[in-house]
Formats: C-alpha cells, structure tokens, sequence
C-alpha cells in the first residue's frame, strides 16, 4: 500500500527548501542582469542603446558562465522537486531525509557560487554538481526500491 501523505514535519523541510531553490533560481535573472551592465554587453539591440559604450554580443565569457549555471539549475531542480516529493511518500528516515534536502540545496547554491560569482577552479563545480547530482539519483532509486517496483533486467 502506497501512502500519498508524507510525514508532515518532513512536507514541511520539503516545502521550505522548495522555496529556498525557487528564489535561487530566481536570483539567476538579476545576476545575469548584473553581469550584463557590468561588461555593457546585451543580446538585443533595443537594450544596448540604453547607453553609448554599449554592444550586442551574444558570446560574453562572463555573461555567458552565468547564463550556462541557471541553465544547469534549469536541468536539475525540478527533477529534485518531483524526485525529492516521490521519496518522501516512501516514508523515509526523517533524520536521512532531511539531510538529503538540505545537502542538495547547498550543492546547487555552492554550485552557482563556484561557477558564477566567484569562480574556483575544478573540482569544485564538479564535486558541487555531483553532490545534488547523486542526492538525486539515491532518492529516485529508493523510490523503486521501497515500493518493492522491479528494475528492469538487462
């Protein structure tokens, strides 16, 4: 029997931490914004006539490493959202679950740091992108495997 009711103190965790993601996903279009007028450069023409020194350039490296971190959060947030809600109705350890959310959020938001704001060198981005990564993947496995769904043979 599948429950549809999560365990409420940990829907509460999930719904908080969903917010937290939205605004950081968010924060990705002042950021890029920001980017723009610090280097003058714009992708339309209407907008770098705002000033003179202004251009169209569609290949920025700094404008564009912002662009290509909320791209990544485009592509991995809301799987979490719809992964993280299906392990929750598995009835997991609050305690793990929790933890789980929570690592997954730090690793998005060091992520956008280390890629966008201040930028280290590898592996950092990597081993931040890993870590919401695998979170991930663990909550989607024990959706199968706590409602005892067969994997499909090879």
């Amino acid at each position: 029997m599948i429950s549809f009711e999560p365990d409420e103190v940990l829907f509460r965790t999930y719904l908080f931490y969903m917010g937290v993601l939205v605004l950081k996903v968010l924060a990705m279009a002042p950021l890029t914004a920001r980017q723009r007028f610090a280097k003058l450069v714009f992708a339309n023409p209407e907008d770098a006539k705002m000033n003179s020194k202004s251009k169209v350039k569609y290949d920025d490296v700094d404008v564009e490493r912002v662009r290509r971190a909320h791209l990544n959060d485009l592509e991995n947030i809301p799987l979490f959202f719809f992964v993280c809600y299906g392990y929750l109705l598995t009835m997991p350890n609050v305690y793990i679950a929790t933890n789980l959310i929570r690592l997954f959020v730090a690793s998005r938001i060091i992520h956008t740091i280390v890629y966008a704001v201040v930028v280290l060198p590898q592996p950092m981005r990597g081993l931040s992108w890993f870590a919401g990564f695998a979170t991930t993947v663990y909550m989607a496995v024990q959706c199968f495997h706590l409602y005892n769904i067969p994997m499909p043979n090879n």
